[in-house]
């Protein structure tokens, strides 16, 4: 795996005459997992989408190795970097093997044909995500949590340096969750894969996370460690919410308990007050 660097810089994008992404800047760890926090409707999809150039920005670049990803040419670009989005659509009728199989095709030139290698990364991506027996299934009969994982394959069928996941884990109960977070997670430490996610549940954002990226108001609000993101003071600016932190006892990372008005302990209520 090649060590790429991924960065915003001053970067502007929005739908419309509504700018969601405002100046940002942002560098990515490379051969890190990287995980973007942050309440609804402050730019994370936006961010992932822009720095894929699946959106072009107002203002500001992306630049890939140091040089702006829109110039870089689209086969070249999806060899180096993948994106899963949200939602996702399949073709009508494609079966999970052909699907997971299109994540080949950056690799596919004009005159080269289909090679043993290709069927060696579609298999591992299948295996690797719980969906060999899947493979001649149509997507269209598969439940949320299936079609989730079968996206997931063919994204790491496509064998990229930089994976970028748009919530990864949405469908998923919290069994696939920790399953499809360690198999990121095992792909990162075999190959140095640069990942890119992300994820609503804060808790598992700081146990997966090298770094964490909390978002708020279409900027980055703060970057760092886990430890150094995930404070109470982050959690109140960035979500509107009190919260105690607390250290995680299987990871040793923090690990954030939300306060709300109802189910609190005599303890908490006076400790709040």
């Amino acid at each position: 795996m090649t060590a790429h660097s991924l960065n915003a810089c001053g970067l502007s994008a929005g739908y419309g005459d509504t700018i969601i992404l405002d100046g940002l800047d942002f560098s990515v760890s490379p051969g890190k997992i990287t995980v973007i926090v942050g309440a609804n409707a402050c730019g994370k999809s936006t961010l992932l989408r822009t720095m894929s150039r699946l959106m072009s920005p107002r203002s500001g670049h992306v630049l890939l190795d140091g040089k702006s990803i829109h110039s870089t040419s689209p086969r070249k670009l999806a060899q180096t970097l993948g994106l899963l989005p949200q939602s996702p659509v399949a073709p009508e009728g494609i079966t999970v093997a052909d699907l997971v199989s299109r994540g080949r095709h950056p690799h596919q030139g004009l005159l080269s044909r289909w090679t043993n290698k290709d069927d060696d990364a579609v298999a591992a991506a299948l295996e690797a995500t719980g969906t060999f027996d899947l493979a001649e299934r149509s997507v269209d009969e598969l439940s949320g949590g299936q079609r989730q994982r079968v996206w997931i394959a063919m994204a790491l069928a496509q064998e990229t340096d930089i994976l970028l996941l748009d919530e990864p884990t949405t469908f998923l109960d919290i069994n696939h969750q920790v399953e499809v977070l360690d198999l990121l997670t095992d792909l990162n430490q075999a190959r140095a894969t640069t990942i890119v996610m992300v994820l609503h549940d804060l808790n598992l954002a700081s146990r997966y996370a090298d770094q964490l990226v909390a978002m708020a108001n279409g900027r980055v609000h703060s970057i760092g460690t886990p430890e150094e993101v995930l404070t109470e003071n982050t959690v109140r600016d960035v979500f509107g919410i009190e919260s105690r932190v607390i250290v995680d006892p299987t990871s040793n990372r923090p690990m954030m308990l939300p306060i709300g008005r109802h189910r609190m302990s005599s303890v908490s209520a006076s400790a709040r007050d």
